[in-house]
Parts: structure tokens; sequence; C-alpha cells
């Protein structure tokens, strides 16, 4: 399980250091792709054949499942962290999440994510203030409870 919050800065040659914490669980490849948010998700290789499955039993015929497994296959790169633990974010990826050089590295149970930091400060800033709000709307009840 990915957890954490980490701050780290691209290098000129478009890599980033995954924390070491993450790197264990990422294996010796993984996969980024384009995610929510105008984020960049991270999967270690058998999370990434799992959502696989799921998406290719996606009907075919219906016109939202054929955009989300195109927009999410044709952004994915396979990466390789170097003996450094940098990973290599392809250009496009780095374009569509807005990263420039600060990140934010955060893990989200299955998968890492990749935000630009200011991105990221804009988006959970506020988040911090309506948390019991957000659970409450859950209607779960006694969410955290276990």
């Amino acid at each position: 399980m990915f957890i954490g919050e980490y701050q780290h800065s691209f290098d000129a040659k478009g890599r980033l250091i995954m924390p070491v914490k993450f790197r264990a669980q990422l294996g010796e490849r993984c996969i980024v792709t384009r995610g929510m948010d105008r984020s960049l998700f991270v999967y270690p290789l058998d999370v990434w054949d799992a959502l696989e499955q799921k998406l290719r039993k996606l009907p075919l015929t219906n016109t939202e499942a054929r955009a989300i497994s195109r927009f999410f296959f044709s952004g994915a790169a396979e990466c390789e962290p170097d003996p450094q633990g940098r990973i290599l974010i392809p250009p496009g990826l780095r374009e569509y999440a807005g990263i420039t050089r600060d990140a934010a590295v955060i893990g989200v149970s299955s998968r890492v994510e990749i935000w630009d930091r200011e991105r990221w400060m804009n988006y959970n800033g506020p988040l911090e203030e309506s948390f019991d709000d957000l659970v409450s709307k859950l209607g779960e009840g006694d969410f955290f409870s276990v």
C-alpha cells in the first residue's frame, strides 16, 4: 500500500526520484499514465494488469468506455527506475500534468500520484478545510471504524 506525501524535483533530463518507501512496491518496472485532476498515476505492473483487465471488459460499443481506454492507454509509458531510484517521465506526460520542475509525489493506496507541487497545494489546501463534510457526504455512517 502506498501512503505518504513527498516533495521532489525533476532534473534537467525529466527524471524524478521516487521516494524510497515506494521503490520496492513499484518494482523494477512500473507504468505511468495520465490520471484524474491533471495528475499522473503510477502503477506497479500487477496493479496495472488488474486494471487493464477491468478496462478490457468494458463494452467496445460504449462511447465512454472507448474514450476512457484510449485516454488511459495512449498516455501510458513503461518506466524503469535507475540505480538512484529515478524514473524518466516522458515530456507529454509532464506537460499533461503541468509539471515543469517541482512535484508532489503522493501515495494513494494501490497507486502513486505525481502532481505539479503548486497544483497539489491548491487542490489539497481547500480539501483539508472540507474533509469532514466530504466524509459525511459519503453516507457510509462511521466511515473510519474498522
